[in-house]
């Protein structure tokens, strides 16, 4: 690797210098005269003194200085000897307060094994076997096809009980994990953060480390090895990317040359009062040459096929979880944050400029407009955003009492008012099923028999509903205990037919919605659904059609939401002719009643819902039909 170059120096300080990861941190390289070791390089403009500091000179910060690159603010060197392997830090010494600290490098590829925070030399090399999935990776990714996430925290899905109870390593998971993926019909695993955290029980979101997986699971080659077995099994991988906020450890980005360098000075727009954590400051165009080629670096070294970005609102509003007084408005007197505004643009911009078959996804929480519209129409440009409406207004639905869901239709019936201003990801994440609001199952009304049938038609609805989805792991079996970290999740429940019943029929709404186009082919299109009844609230029944491109057949979607079989009961259809059954989620191998209708109906001549024909049907309690027709 050579020093830095002009135009290496420029790019990085004018924001648009996209791969630092191969200019800055520690590169194992020859040296002028031909000797192995490693080059380093670090961003420090208030620095006085700066060095590398590591187990290869005893942590002598006197032993290998490092020097100026012109007036870039950044300081390089090479050090002989260096191997792979080799721990190491930044001394940074500022030159406007007596400030001394060792730094981790926050370009590192790896790093120790917290509770240890130095660096480690490293390389990036590996033998991909993906090929295919990578040329076939952009249908996969479509807004038209099916996405259906499993949302993974790797350090709690499986663990070893023989052996304390320890976390599965990257290589351990990865067969796993990917068997499991295709047994359940998942398209895509998203993976809680990844990146190196200091603080385990942060769940990877106070990152240190934006260009190395943490090391408490393996090595980089190992994860590559994990995203490697998904991709040869047909999975995609969405990692969870936190450009937000970082956490105050003396060894990360924080206070990083004595100066707040990474993040705003005043607290007022610079720290976080939720996660007491500080706030990139996007206005500084090194700053944005940093995120933008971690984005990019994930994507680029690691195949990755799509990014989840945390916090979205916490980045646009700079009133953001403030009081009066708390925040600083922007230079028109707003309150939102035009330059982090700015930034996810260019993020998204270069992004797909680089990678169009890659998806980026916003966990967005307002009704910010054009979340995932184009940038040119004056979007942010993701490509798809959390329906965070959606889960909020079904969860609070669903864990009514049914004598009472006859008040609160609505619940279900307000998001097709706004269910195409975006292109959603439908979400039942981590977050509900946390912090004293216990699994989805245990939130569900009634015995533990209709617990099990409510839990079966909210995932109907789910996955009936316009849009991609996303489940937390757990869920899929209807785990009793809210998610904890620090333990595996309770695969001995699948013992039991009522969670071996949940999870065949998620396994089989995954492969219904892949097969039928009618269930994706427009999920962020509005001529994919079509209400046939929407104001059946005295009955809690809701009933609607999912068309495919052409409208040549449907899908009828009907919920029963109370425990009560309703018989004779009559929708619209457009088409005459039968009806298969497709999947009824009150069927016996779920651990129904087994309440149906014989595999399918007849539609009569009988006008229904402003339709010439119509089907009468016998609904299970809280359950779910999905039937389908065919234009004659």
């Amino acid at each position: 690797m050579t020093a830095l170059t002009d135009d290496d120096l420029h790019y990085f300080n004018e924001g648009s210098h996209l791969s630092l990861y191969a200019r800055l941190g520690a590169h194992l390289c020859s040296g002028p005269d031909g000797s192995p070791g490693a080059r380093f390089a670090v961003w420090a403009p208030d620095a006085q003194y700066a060095s590398v500091v590591g187990d290869f000179n005893g942590w002598d910060r006197g032993a290998n200085p490092l020097k100026t690159a012109g007036h870039s603010g950044i300081w390089e060197g090479f050090v002989p000897g260096v191997k792979k392997g080799a721990v190491y830090k930044f001394h940074i010494a500022s030159k406007h307060a007596l400030y001394r600290a060792d730094k981790a490098d926050p370009f590192a590829f790896h790093a120790e094994l917290p509770p240890k925070t130095g660096s480690v030399v490293w390389d990036l090399d590996f033998e991909w076997s993906d090929a295919d999935w990578m040329r076939k990776r952009k249908a996969k990714n479509s807004v038209e096809a099916p996405m259906s996430v499993y949302e993974v925290h790797l350090g709690s899905w499986m663990r070893v009980p023989e052996e304390g109870g320890r976390s599965l390593s990257y290589r351990e998971v990865a067969p796993r994990l990917a068997a499991y993926c295709v047994q359940q019909g998942f398209t895509h695993v998203e993976l809680m953060p990844v990146m190196e955290h200091p603080f385990y029980g942060s769940w990877g979101y106070q990152t240190t480390g934006y260009f190395a997986p943490t090391s408490r699971y393996g090595t980089p080659q190992d994860f590559m090895f994990l995203v490697d077995t998904l991709h040869r099994a047909g999975v995609g991988v969405i990692l969870d990317w936190v450009p937000s906020h970082f956490p105050t450890d003396e060894h990360g980005l924080g206070f990083f040359d004595g100066t707040h360098l990474y993040e705003h000075e005043d607290p007022r727009q610079g720290f976080h009062p939720d996660w007491q954590s500080f706030i990139f400051n996007y206005g500084r165009n090194e700053v944005r040459s940093f995120l933008l080629s971690s984005a990019l670096f994930w994507l680029d070294k690691y195949h990755i096929d799509g990014l989840r970005v945390d916090a979205v609102a916490s980045m646009l509003y700079l009133d953001y979880s403030r009081k009066d007084g708390e925040w600083i408005p922007n230079r028109h007197g707003g309150r939102e944050n035009i330059e982090a505004i700015e930034f996810l643009r260019r993020l998204n911009s270069e992004v797909y400029a680089r990678f169009p078959d890659v998806q980026t996804i916003a966990e967005e929480s307002t009704a910010w407009g054009g979340v995932s519209r184009p940038v040119y129409t004056g979007g942010l440009g993701f490509g798809l955003k959390w329906d965070m409406g959606w889960m909020h207004d079904t969860l609070e639905y669903a864990k009514k009492d049914p004598v009472h869901r006859r008040w609160h239709h609505n619940e279900l019936t307000f998001r097709m008012i706004y269910a195409f201003h975006e292109s959603f990801m439908l979400p039942l994440s981590h977050d509900e099923v946390v912090h004293g609001k216990g699994s989805i199952l245990r939130r569900m009304p009634g015995d533990d028999w209709q617990k099990f049938a409510n839990l079966r038609a909210l995932y109907s609805y789910q996955w009936a509903q316009p849009g991609k989805k996303l489940l937390f792991m757990g869920c899929e079996f209807g785990q009793w205990d809210e998610w904890n970290h620090e333990k595996s999740l309770d695969w001995h429940l699948l013992a039991q037919a009522p969670h071996q019943g949940v999870k065949r029929l998620v396994g089989d709404l995954n492969a219904l919605y892949r097969r039928e186009p009618a269930l994706h082919q427009l999920d962020c299109d509005p001529a994919g659904f079509q209400w046939v009844d929407s104001n059946d609230g005295d009955n809690s029944v809701l009933s609607f059609l999912r068309l495919p491109r052409g409208g040549k057949e449907a899908v009828l979607c009907v919920f029963n939401m109370t425990p009560v079989p309703r018989y004779g009961h009559r929708f619209g259809v457009p088409f005459p002719g039968r009806w298969e059954e497709l999947l009824n989620s009150d069927a016996g191998e779920y651990g129904g009643s087994g309440v149906g209708n014989g595999g399918g109906v007849e539609a009569e001549p009988t006008p229904w819902h402003a339709r010439e024909h119509s089907v009468a049907l016998s609904l299970p309690p809280l359950g779910a039909l999905f039937l389908k027709g065919r234009r004659p």
